[in-house]
């Protein structure tokens, strides 16, 4: 996995924040998580390798962004996330038939 420099996303298209679809979204988040939870049980027992240690800062950052990129599309993720409004409340919850 790898974070696509032009629109900080793992998304196919190198135009605008536009081009992905929100299960899309999602799954970058969903990759990057993964990745940075499986560098750091690896950083656990190689505290020392330079290149892991790189690799789990950079998908920090675009973990960090795809994020903030999806939250400010369609709303937030977590209590975390500043907003003017409840929108989770919008839709249905997952025992309910929601997606997410």
């Amino acid at each position: 996995m790898e974070c696509n420099k032009t629109c900080n996303c793992n998304c196919t298209c190198k135009e605008n924040d536009n081009c992905s679809s929100r299960e899309e979204m999602m799954n970058n988040i969903r990759g990057f998580n993964f990745a940075i939870v499986e560098l750091g049980l690896y950083l656990d027992t190689h505290p020392d390798d330079a290149k892991a240690l790189a690799l789990h800062k950079e998908y920090c950052k675009c973990y960090k962004e795809a994020l903030e990129k999806y939250q400010k599309k369609y709303g937030p993720l977590s209590i975390f996330y500043p907003c003017n409004k409840w929108r989770w409340l919008e839709q249905p919850w997952p025992w309910e038939g929601g997606n997410f």
